[in-house]
């Protein structure tokens, strides 16, 4: 490999989080940023071209990206997330997807003046919607459980039976010679999803007997998973030509809803391996446009592009939601939201390839076209789906609630003093004593273990975006610690200190237990024993004449600043080694212990 591959591998992978560090800070898809990276890189200044640095290697190697996509895609399918709306999801990945599939062909045929076949095979490419899109765009638009588990499973779904449909298409065009076309296409038909499933199902139960009874040891899992996910997808192709994105999705899903199988860390590595493979992707993607061919296509692209986002998806949602429970709203949202991703992108590009090679008219423009595609999809959709979730009242609220661990008497007064402050909270306690006041006060409360299998599926963590352990038991604050910054992240999970007269030897590492909270000796036990002797939670704002200083050197006062709540309504928390710095218009919430000052002694008189 030359220099300048390895400089241009490089420079890939620096864009790629330089574009995720930017939609990060101004809270926009990604894809966004990726997408014009990408046409920058290639197209405009030509220093990109993946064709010449991958060489024969490029679409390998796009292909094993996307097993990869859709096996942790397929891990995240949970049965039981999408009760109530299966048949949604079943309509979407059949009826609906066969009524998109024969508008667009209709539309392209006499829009853009394809072949009939052509126009088929064109529909049946751009059917899928894929998690490479659909889920870095629910991340920031935020939909409500039900929009976003629909739009989740139709989008992983869909990509291996969009792939499949596609590949019977193409088997039907370069079969038209074939004396018996039906037979060979329903043959190839039966033989892909007979392998892919079979497949599917043997590598998912296997990885789970290996996870299940320890057979790996535990740094070995997620290399032995990428190595099945290699094996079983390539085998698949092997065995029957373009079942193995079935296959992996089929594994993933197996592997998800098998009991007694621990998957978190492996989900948890595949969704970074994702994250970058997808970043990688869209850069790649994007700087292999052509602006000669999408100037040939003119404005027909552009009037499919609107055929799909304004016709074809409405009715397919149309379709699929009659007799359900949906809201108009929710039904309008999935309307809108229907990005397509990188497995159109890869798959028209290999059967572009291949019908070029048979001498098909206009098969070189099947990639250009369905690029613009995507460009236009993914950049209409995510830079209007979170403003229409908002205006239509079906997107979360924002994270910035809290959950506490603890309904004990501090955690309640702290409780209180936030919801004054506008900031949700829910207390989680297994102490039905605790609970049953919390709820007395008017206070949200979940009635259970907080690391508990039945929390994972019934507490309600819409709203919340950190973590507070407020109970009198270390290790049940450091458990919550760990299980949380799963859903959190590492920087928004936090617990008390550990006591003054516990031996070093005792202490729970800060890596397990997130941020200490408040001060370094603000245990439980001294802030209880200071809620035992009548300190309250009081909220003080701070201004231009009464300072924070000025607030924390109150004589008869002792006073434990807990958060400051700015001028933006943004809330801070006071940790150790972390200060907070409360400017003028900040409100300030602390736990305030009244004492007897010096001068007002009456032995003293």
């Amino acid at each position: 490999m030359t220099e300048s591959n390895l400089i241009a591998l490089s420079a890939i992978s620096a864009i790629a989080v330089i574009c995720q560090w930017v939609a990060w800070r101004l809270k926009l898809p990604a894809i966004l940023f990726l997408l014009l990276a990408g046409i920058i890189a290639g197209p405009t200044l030509h220093w990109l071209k993946p064709d010449l640095l991958f060489g024969d290697l490029l679409h390998p190697f796009i292909s094993l990206s996307v097993a990869i996509i859709l096996f942790e895609g397929g891990m995240t399918l949970k049965l039981e997330e999408i009760k109530g709306l299966e048949q949604v999801v079943q309509r979407l990945i059949t009826i609906g997807l066969l009524a998109t599939w024969l508008i667009i062909a209709v539309a392209t045929h006499w829009l853009v003046g394809f072949s009939w076949e052509l126009s088929f095979l064109f529909g049946a490419l751009v059917v899928v919607t894929g998690p490479t899109v659909v889920v870095p765009m629910l991340r920031t638009v935020r939909p409500n459980a039900k929009i976003a588990n629909i739009l989740r499973w139709e989008g992983i779904v869909i990509d291996p039976i969009g792939a499949l449909l596609a590949v019977l298409v193409f088997e039907f065009i370069i079969s038209t010679t074939h004396e018996q076309i039906w037979q060979h296409v329903l043959l190839t038909f039966a033989g892909i999803i007979f392998t892919g499933v079979v497949m599917g199902a043997v590598a998912g139960y296997a990885l789970g007997l290996i996870l299940r009874h320890f057979l790996l040891p535990e740094y070995l899992h997620n290399l032995a998973s990428i190595a099945l996910i290699f094996g079983s997808f390539t085998l698949a192709n092997h065995i029957t030509e373009e079942s193995g994105l079935l296959a992996v999705t089929i594994m993933g899903m197996w592997l998800a809803n098998l009991k007694q199988v621990h998957t978190e860390d492996i989900l948890s590595f595949k969704e970074h391996l994702t994250v970058l493979l997808i970043s990688g992707l869209f850069i790649i993607l994007a700087a292999r446009i052509e602006f000669d061919q999408i100037i040939a296509l003119g404005w027909s692209a552009v009037a499919i592009l609107a055929v799909i986002q304004f016709i074809a998806r409405p009715i397919k949602v149309l379709i699929a939601t009659q007799g359900s429970s949906l809201k108009w709203q929710e039904k309008a949202l999935l309307s809108w939201i229907a990005p397509r991703g990188i497995v159109a992108a890869a798959v028209s590009a290999i059967f572009a390839l291949r019908l070029e090679k048979q001498g098909i008219e206009d098969a070189q423009l099947i990639v250009p076209l369905t690029l613009i595609v995507i460009v236009g999809t993914v950049v209409l959709q995510s830079t209007t789906a979170g403003w229409l979730a908002r205006w239509l009242k079906v997107a979360e609220p924002d994270a910035n609630g809290m959950l506490i661990i603890g309904a004990n008497p501090l955690a309640r007064k702290i409780a209180a003093a936030l919801k004054s402050l506008e900031i949700k909270t829910l207390l989680a306690d297994r102490n039905w004593s605790n609970i049953k006041t919390a709820r007395m006060e008017g206070l949200t409360t979940y009635y259970g273990n907080p690391i508990s299998e039945h929390a994972d599926q019934y507490l309600d963590l819409v709203g919340l975006g950190r973590m507070l352990a407020l109970s009198p038991q270390p290790a049940l604050n450091a458990l919550s610690a760990i299980r949380y910054r799963s859903e959190f992240g590492r920087d928004a999970v936090y617990s008390l200190p550990d006591s003054g007269e516990v031996a070093e030897k005792d202490m729970i590492a800060p890596s397990h237990r997130g941020y200490s909270l408040f001060q370094q000796d603000a245990s439980y036990s001294k802030l209880a024993s200071f809620i035992g002797k009548g300190a309250e939670v009081k909220v003080t704002s701070i201004t231009e004449g009464f300072s924070f200083d000025t607030f924390l050197n109150q004589k008869g006062k002792q006073i434990i600043p807990l958060f400051v709540l700015d001028a933006k309504k943004q809330l801070g928390i006071f940790t150790v080694g972390e200060p907070q710095n409360p400017k003028s218009g900040s409100q300030v919430v602390s736990l305030v212990l009244e004492t007897v000052a010096p001068d007002s002694d009456p032995d003293k008189k």
